[in-house]
C-alpha cells in the first residue's frame, strides 16, 4: 500500500486544469476511486474539487454516467450539424442549394422549367402528367399474342 492507502494514481492534463484518478484503500480496508479535479486560480494556487465513488457503487455510477456520455455526444453532433448547415447556407447567401452557387451559369436548374423551355408542357394548367389514376395490377396484355391453355 502506497502513500495514504493509494494503491493506484494516474493524471490527465488538460489546457488549464488537471484530473487525478486514485484508487485508495481507507483503515476499514474498502476501496474507493477518487476523483480530484486541480485548476489554477487567478490569484495563484489551486482550487480542488474531489469526487469519492466506493468500488459497490462504481456500477450504478457508470450506467449513469454513460448514459450522460451518450446524451452529450448525440448533443454534441447535432450542434455539429446546424453550425455546418448554418455555415452552408451562408455560404449561398441564404439560396437553396439549386439557386445558389452556379445558378447564374445555369447549372441546377429545376426541370420544371427544363422542360417548359423544350415545349414538353405547353399548357399552363397541365404542367405534369397526373398520376393519381394508376393503372391495375398486373402486366397489361401485348398485342397480337393469343394466350394458349393447354390441357393436360
Amino acid at each position: 500500500m502506497g502513500l495514504r492507502g493509494e494503491l493506484f494514481s494516474t493524471r490527465v492534463l488538460l489546457q488549464n486544469r488537471t484530473y487525478f484518478f486514485n484508487v485508495k484503500e481507507n483503515r476499514v480496508g474498502d476501496l474507493y476511486l477518487n476523483i480530484v479535479e486541480s485548476k489554477n486560480r487567478d490569484e495563484g494556487g489551486f482550487e480542488r474539487q474531489s469526487v469519492i465513488l466506493f468500488a459497490e457503487d462504481l456500477q450504478e455510477f457508470l450506467k449513469g454516467f454513460d448514459e450522460s456520455l451518450r446524451i452529450l455526444e448525440k448533443e454534441v453532433r447535432e450542434r455539429r450539424r446546424e453550425k455546418q448547415a448554418v455555415t452552408h447556407n451562408s455560404k449561398t447567401d441564404g439560396k437553396s442549394d439549386r439557386e445558389g452557387r452556379g445558378a447564374e451559369h445555369g447549372r441546377y436548374r429545376s426541370t420544371d422549367t427544363r422542360n417548359e423551355r423544350r415545349g414538353k408542357y405547353p399548357n399552363a394548367e397541365h404542367k405534369k402528367p397526373d398520376y393519381t389514376e394508376r393503372p391495375r395490377k398486373g402486366r397489361p396484355p401485348q398485342k397480337g399474342r393469343r394466350v394458349v391453355i393447354k390441357k393436360r
